[in-house]
């Protein structure tokens, strides 16, 4: 009780400092800001749970639920698997993604050093490229035609609508991803590890909180919360949006870093860098409840579900393949 008190009183002072008027930002707490990253994990010990299937090392993994289709990034290449049936497919990519998602048949990738978006027909395999100068190192489809981009230079997003900025938000230090829930737009900033709200119209920042000591990623779930986890830290964080209020906090050790949210199953699933382990947790409740913990491929830095069978896709980005379970 101690522990969840203290965290609603954190998330509360949190919010009256960010509405404080200073020259300074409420959310940076030291000059010199470094990103958390993923522990580097040891050898294996106990065999993975599952199948695996070999893979170069793979950095950012994606499914799409409507062609079935595994996405894995691995450097400048897209691999395109058909997990009915086992085909592959590869596209070339002009530079590695920093960011892949995978919705109705198309996946979406950022391309920073390219400065442009990507975005591919997964039935096709067939590419169409958006240029977007600063180095984009995630892109979100609002709607049918406004896009928003988290840019590496300067640190900002701009909206772009049919292709043409038309809104952008500044004052950020390290936009990595971007977040819609309970239809409100989100940045999560790894450096100064904090999630802001964004008006996408005007490009203006809305209060936004720390998310523990050294945020890496985040997804949503579909009761409209944030999903975060706090790498550094070694937390689970979620927050409600509209407004932004933390409403869970719950420790997860062993280096904590990709997350995936099983819609139908109302589970998170985290890997643990430092221990080659899968947790999953249920959070349909006040607080999660871990109901599954699986071995894992060594460094399991990404990973995807399939929200209709649960089947879970775990990557390796040492090159030890990427891991089939179904729990």
């Amino acid at each position: 009780m101690r522990r969840l008190v203290t965290t609603y009183l954190s998330a509360a002072l949190l919010l009256t400092g960010c509405g404080m008027d200073t020259t300074s930002d409420p959310l940076q707490v030291t000059d010199t800001l470094t990103a958390a990253t993923p522990a580097t994990s040891p050898p294996t010990t106990t065999p993975p749970a599952g199948t695996v299937h070999p893979a170069p090392p793979v950095q950012l993994t994606a499914y799409d639920r409507d062609t079935h289709t595994l996405a894995l990034a691995t450097s400048r290449t897209l691999l395109l698997i058909d997990t009915t049936t086992g085909a592959q497919r590869s596209i070339d990519l002009p530079s590695p993604p920093a960011a892949l998602r995978a919705e109705a048949g198309r996946a979406l990738a950022a391309l920073p050093d390219s400065n442009q978006i990507t975005r591919i027909d997964l039935r096709t395999a067939t590419t169409q490229t958006t240029p977007v100068t600063g180095g984009p190192v995630d892109a979100l489809d609002l709607d049918p035609h406004r896009t928003a981009v988290a840019l590496r230079n300067p640190a900002s997003v701009t909206i772009l609508t049919d292709g043409t900025p038309t809104a952008t938000t500044t004052g950020l230090k390290g936009p990595a991803q971007l977040l819609t829930a309970g239809g409100h737009l989100h940045i999560l900033d790894r450096l100064t590890t904090a999630i802001t709200p964004i008006n996408p119209t005007t490009g203006d920042k809305g209060a936004g909180l720390r998310a523990g000591e050294g945020a890496t990623n985040a997804t949503t779930d579909r009761y409209g919360r944030i999903l975060t986890i706090d790498t550094r830290g070694q937390e689970y964080l979620a927050f409600s949006a509209g407004p932004l209020i933390m409403k869970q906090r719950y420790p997860v050790p062993g280096a904590p870093y990709a997350i995936a949210y099983d819609p139908t199953r109302n589970l998170a699933w985290v890997t643990l860098t430092a221990t080659n382990e899968l947790v999953g947790y249920d959070i349909a409740g006040g607080e999660p409840t871990e109901t599954h913990r699986l071995p894992t491929i060594s460094q399991p830095n990404s990973i995807a579900v399939d929200p209709d069978t649960g089947t879970l896709y775990i990557a390796s980005a040492n090159g030890a393949g990427y891991q089939v379970v179904k729990p």
